[in-house]
């Protein structure tokens, strides 16, 4: 396949003015050091500063830089999606705005993708400077996450990340999946993930954006992405099976409590009425929520016949579209 240039750089933002005109300009050097053919793409995720003016002033310049605006924070995920979607590049490269990544790494990722043949690779920030609030529970989602997706790597939410033109159109990213995007990609079929030891700056300008709520969110992302990745092509598989599980136990003790009324009634021994045991109850509430789950596989298995979610991200403006 043809593509109009060799590397697209997506960068998600939110209120970064003071970094963007020095990160631009970084990345430009490294681009043209190495006569790349390029693009960078900047999402402004709802910024409140001069985010969005200075993206603007920025595509006029350099006809490479090109802008779209959210016309709300819709979160990473969103803006990363929909960067993919645009990306012209052989190789797309992600970075946050913040300069925490450094550009000179894009050359050497890219020829991880082009000559190596991952299909993604994923930078691992060895040596950090964040608090211990927040490097702590990222070792604890990163191992989650290893043991989960059997992908070994060590830093699932590195911002800096390249991946062949393949992957990122071959996928959907929502909620705070971006952290899973390599689980996505082997969930996919794209099994050849690399992992490249990366520099981690200290954050220069603003305030971070990270809050411990976002592990909470990850999380339940996780569970997500897993439950669909693995039956999202058959739910019936997953909720048909522990209905029928249910109904089956339910069933069962039902017939030996109806069989054992009737067995000491024909003795003419004595014996608790069926609707006297608590058992009973139980077993009722077993067949109740064995049909419930398999009808609720049955639907499931209906609505993933109706194809693809469309799009429904609102963009407000664009720069050098």
């Amino acid at each position: 396949m043809q593509y109009d240039l060799d590397i697209s750089v997506v960068i998600p933002l939110l209120n970064e003015e003071e970094s963007l005109p020095e990160l631009t300009q970084w990345i430009n050097r490294v681009m043209d050091s190495h006569g790349f053919l390029y693009e960078v793409i900047l999402i402004d995720d709802g910024s409140t500063d001069n985010s969005w003016k200075l993206i603007q002033e920025l595509s006029f310049q350099n006809p490479n830089i090109k802008g779209i605006r959210f016309n709300r924070n819709y979160g990473k995920s969103a803006a990363l999606n929909v960067g993919f979607k645009k990306a012209l590049g052989r190789v797309v490269i992600t970075m946050d705005a913040d300069l925490q990544d450094s550009p000179d790494e894009i050359p050497d990722l890219y020829n991880m993708i082009v000559s190596d043949g991952y299909d993604l690779v994923s930078g691992w920030k060895k040596k950090r400077f964040d608090p211990l609030s927040k490097t702590i529970p990222t070792k604890l989602f990163n191992a989650a996450t290893r043991k989960i997706s059997r992908i070994k790597l060590h830093d699932f939410n590195c911002g800096l990340k390249a991946y062949d033109a393949r992957v990122v159109k071959s996928i959907e990213v929502y909620g705070e999946m971006h952290r899973y995007i390599p689980v996505i990609a082997k969930w996919n079929g794209f099994s050849k993930i690399g992992e490249k030891v990366v520099q981690h700056r200290e954050r220069k300008y603003g305030t971070t954006k990270f809050g411990l709520e976002r592990f909470v969110y990850g999380f339940l992302d996780l569970m997500s992405i897993t439950f669909v990745s693995r039956f999202k092509k058959r739910p019936m598989h997953f909720f048909g099976s522990l209905g029928s599980i249910s109904f089956l136990i339910g069933f069962l003790i039902t017939t030996w409590l109806v069989g054992e009324k009737v067995y000491y009634s024909f003795r003419n021994m004595p014996s608790r009425n069926v609707v006297d045991q608590p058992l009973f109850f139980l077993a009722l509430v077993a067949v109740i929520v064995g049909v419930q789950l398999f009808l609720a596989g049955f639907l499931a298995e209906m609505v993933s016949l109706s194809g693809k979610k469309k799009n429904e991200y609102l963009v407000r403006d664009k720069a050098g579209y």
